[in-house]
């Protein structure tokens, strides 16, 4: 019975055991917030930069840098470690951020490096389901995805704008699946972006989203493209995060 599914149980309780902000003592009067997901220019652009805090995993310490007035954070991959790292930067301080990424391309004229500003995610993972209540899809806040379209025209940059597939499990995009998507609409497929938008609804923080079209499930067969070594696509879609989150 679907009835019985845990994840679409309710829990409408809005204190958790582990509460953020009790677990961050850390306070910081800086806003705004970049999350990317490209670990060699975070490395690169943040080198020398004051370490604000620290996220604890078993995998390591996640530093939080203060890039000139931004934090900065390259995030673990996947909802459920983006939206921990992302509740922390609420605890410390943030209320506006950008995320910035790669992410499968669903739509066929698109090449690789194609900007995609995700206006929903439509919700297939796990982690979004415990900060709202079920629904299909959930939005990015609308004034965060005007600050990354106001940054986008203002360069002259061509983009997409529309619904993004959320999913936790990549091995399981399977041709049935993934066609569906398409037809409703979904230009593109990632781990993060409804638990990003969801975390930020249930919060009252603004967080938006910009992707480029990276490796290819459009053909019969899958195409890498060469997406992850595309370093100029990744260098610039990190200024623009950080441009775009500055307008917020």
């Amino acid at each position: 019975m679907i009835d019985d599914v845990p994840l679409l149980e309710p829990n409408p309780a809005r204190e958790a055991i582990l509460e953020p902000s009790r677990m961050y003592r850390h306070r910081t009067d800086i806003a705004r917030a970049v999350l990317c997901f490209f670990p060699e220019v975070v490395g690169a652009r943040c080198a020398g930069a004051p370490r604000i805090v620290e996220v604890p995993t078993e995998n390591g310490p996640y530093p939080v840098f203060d890039l000139d007035g931004v934090l900065v954070m390259n995030p673990p991959i996947g909802a459920s470690m983006t939206a921990a790292a992302l509740e922390m930067l609420i605890a410390v301080g943030v209320d506006r951020v950008i995320a910035c990424g790669g992410a499968g391309n669903l739509e066929v004229d698109h090449p690789v490096g194609h900007v995609v500003v995700p206006t929903a995610a439509l919700r297939d993972e796990g982690t979004s389901y415990h900060y709202l209540p079920p629904s299909r899809t959930v939005g990015a806040t609308p004034a965060a995805v005007e600050a990354i379209r106001a940054e986008l025209d203002a360069r002259g940059e061509p983009y997409a704008v529309g619904l993004t597939w959320t999913t936790d499990a990549i091995f399981r995009e399977t041709r049935e699946r993934t066609s569906a998507r398409r037809a409703e609409g979904c230009l593109t497929v990632e781990m993060e972006a409804a638990a990003l938008f969801a975390v930020a609804e249930f919060r009252g923080i603004a967080a938006g989203q910009i992707l480029y079209a990276g490796d290819d499930l459009t053909a019969d067969e899958w195409d890498h493209r060469d997406w992850s070594r595309q370093l100029g696509v990744r260098e610039r879609l990190f200024d623009l995060a950080i441009a775009a989150v500055q307008r917020l």
